[in-house]
């Protein structure tokens, strides 16, 4: 092969790989893994884009991210935290990117910059084959009667949880909410680690209520059989909108816009629901208590998130380092 066949080979290898890069996205998403799945599935059958996810909780999609800063690989983020994406603008990381399919989402629900994917709402879960009555409100945990009984999510490594915590802080007063979590403790609540640890054991029987489990996985599990109710507390609770973001660093910003607006196309958002999660847009049904059906705790979230460090370290203080 003389010089000029090999200079055309090169040139053709370089072409051929950038046309592959531009059909294809890598999107990082702190789950639901099976949302993701068929949410990659849906779009590559439709748009011929292949799809490569890497599904993990908040906080391993988080690191992953951190440890690629120097060569960034993924082109888009969902994520279970809303602050995620407020900092991650911030930083200047994040493409702009207003979807038309947008126009029935919420206005807290969007930015130019990021959109929900789909809210969850935090609950309690109770076991219906234990041998304490169900719950109604948070403070009911502390009672006697729920000693030993009890399980929660670590707030450093849930971000629903410590969102769950600075909801109660707002709207109990700071007195208020960690005397409850002193009672907590005092009563035997366990705090084993991220949400999945949390809710296992109540699951299984070993115990009977988890204190602010994510919502949508146990209505989830419910649905499928399992002998558990999700309790909704009468005070009220918090949402945790699920934002989805496209990195200024692509390489492929038209395939992850297109990305996007799929996710929040009658299709995707109806995939959305099928998950128990309530939809970003309002015109589509969903299978489970909405934003208008909750007594939602209203607050200014960026206030408690500058405070993050202290609000942990007040926790640990009461519940001992995390696991």
């Amino acid at each position: 092969m003389n010089t000029k066949q090999l200079l055309a080979s090169a040139v053709l290898s370089i072409t051929l790989a950038a046309s592959a890069q531009a059909q294809s996205l890598t999107v990082y998403s702190a789950g639901p893994e099976s949302l993701i799945n068929h949410l990659a599935q849906d779009f590559t059958a439709q748009s011929g884009i292949a799809v490569n996810v890497f599904q993990g909780t908040t906080g391993q999609v988080m690191a992953r991210l951190e440890a690629e800063q120097a060569n960034p690989i993924a082109d888009i983020l969902i994520s279970a935290s809303w602050d995620s994406a407020i900092a991650l603008k911030a930083r200047g990381d994040l493409l702009e990117h207003v979807s038309p399919n947008a126009v029935q989402v919420p206005e807290y629900l969007k930015d130019t910059h990021y959109v929900a994917q789909g809210v969850s709402a935090l609950a309690m879960v109770w076991n219906k084959n234990s041998q304490v009555d169900m719950p109604k409100d948070w403070s009911d945990l502390a009672q006697p009667a729920y000693n030993n009984e009890v399980t929660m999510p670590d707030p450093a490594q849930s971000g629903a949880a410590f969102q769950l915590l600075t909801g109660l802080l707002a709207s109990q007063g700071e007195d208020a909410t960690w005397s409850l979590m002193q009672q907590l403790k005092d009563n035997n609540m366990i705090v084993p680690g991220p949400n999945a640890r949390a809710l296992n054991p109540v699951l299984q029987g070993a115990k009977s209520v988890v204190f602010g489990a994510v919502d949508y996985i146990s209505l989830g599990q419910q649905a499928d059989g399992e002998a558990i109710e999700v309790v909704f507390p009468e005070s009220g609770t918090v949402i945790a909108p699920r934002p989805m973001m496209i990195f200024k660093s692509t390489k492929s910003p038209d395939q992850a816009k297109a990305f996007i607006d799929f996710v929040l196309s009658d299709a995707g958002q109806e995939r959305v629901a099928q998950s128990y999660l309530m939809p970003a847009r309002t015109d589509i049904p969903a299978l489970r208590p909405t934003l208008t059906e909750l007594n939602l705790i209203q607050y200014d979230e960026a206030q408690y998130e500058t405070r993050r460090e202290d609000i942990l370290q007040s926790f640990r203080a009461i519940f001992g380092q995390s696991n």
